[in-house]
């Protein structure tokens, strides 16, 4: 019996060695949330998880997931009557957008026939959304950090919301949940968004700006502007930033950011900027003012 369990593991190493695609691992993020800033963490302001549908499938191994094995949802939909914009209004980012992708979407919501229903069966079509943030223009560094909450966490270039790394479980969304070729996927609202990265997000694999959190703070691509090196969560800070050179406004200026990267938490871990309660309150109004009533006001 013995001989014949080191002789399967054998024969699973060598697949696994032997298939590139089953060899490029990235670590699991579940259950790995804190109360308080932590490298790696995602400090969520939700702190009580409802068990919700498992997704999951092959692509994940124990501890492990394989990217390249992960089955996307089916279509190449262009949706028309795209619309977003930023305009820098005195010392605010003024930001709006529709939600209406700019590039080619799955087919939501999920057909019967599709492969992936299976492991994620989600019903939400995309619908049309009125997104409006007023984000600070030279952003400061809070005294604390604030956790962030389930829904929008910031937004992309292409108009596209940015959501945190967990589901409603309190698991690795970008892991286990099934989204299109883009990476995203639509809520129960309609709301076509992403975890994490996205080929289809500007300057993804760039050390380029990628996007904004709702504290003002950039989202930059996975590249070190100095260094050209693609960056890691472990090179990181408790929120998922650093402290380096960037091109911003069209300057090049040291300053925090966060990064994106290729492992959990993907994009901002705690907001590291004071957060203007209203970009928040209006998507998660449940949310924040439960977390008032047990923790005190948000923010402060």
């Amino acid at each position: 019996m013995q001989a014949k369990t080191r002789l399967g593991f054998l024969g699973l190493v060598l697949i696994l060695f032997a298939n590139p695609a089953w060899s490029s691992a990235l670590p699991l993020g579940d259950h790995k949330i804190s109360v308080t800033p932590r490298g790696g963490y995602l400090m969520s302001c939700v702190r009580h998880w409802r068990r919700g549908p498992f997704h999951g499938g092959p692509w994940i191994q124990g501890n492990d997931w394989f990217p390249s094995q992960k089955p996307h949802v089916e279509g190449d939909v262009h949706m028309s009557g795209h619309q977003f914009s930023i305009q820098h209004v005195g010392h605010w980012l003024d930001i709006y957008s529709n939600d209406i992708p700019a590039h080619g979407v799955g087919i939501y919501p999920i057909r019967w026939s599709d492969p992936v229903h299976k492991y994620d069966p989600n019903p939400n079509s995309i619908r049309p959304q009125d997104i409006h943030y007023q984000l600070p223009y030279h952003p400061r560094m809070a005294a604390t950090p604030t956790c962030v909450p389930m829904g929008p966490i910031g937004i992309a270039l292409d108009g596209t919301p940015i959501f945190s790394a967990v589901d409603n479980g309190g698991i690795d969304a970008v892991a286990h949940e099934v989204q299109d070729r883009c990476n995203g996927h639509p809520n129960h609202f309609g709301m076509y968004h992403y975890h994490g990265p996205s080929s289809c997000m500007p300057n993804e694999k760039t050390s380029g700006l990628v996007g904004y959190a709702l504290d003002g703070y950039g989202i930059y691509g996975m590249r070190d502007l100095t260094t050209g090196k693609i960056l890691t969560t472990s090179e990181l800070g408790a929120c998922h930033g650093i402290v380096s050179r960037i091109r911003r406004h069209g300057k090049i200026v040291k300053m925090f950011h966060y990064v994106l990267t290729k492992t959990y938490p993907y994009t901002v871990g705690c907001f590291r900027g004071s957060v203007n309660r209203s970009n928040l309150i209006r998507f998660q109004p449940r949310q924040i003012r439960r977390f008032d009533r047990r923790y005190g006001s948000y923010g402060g």
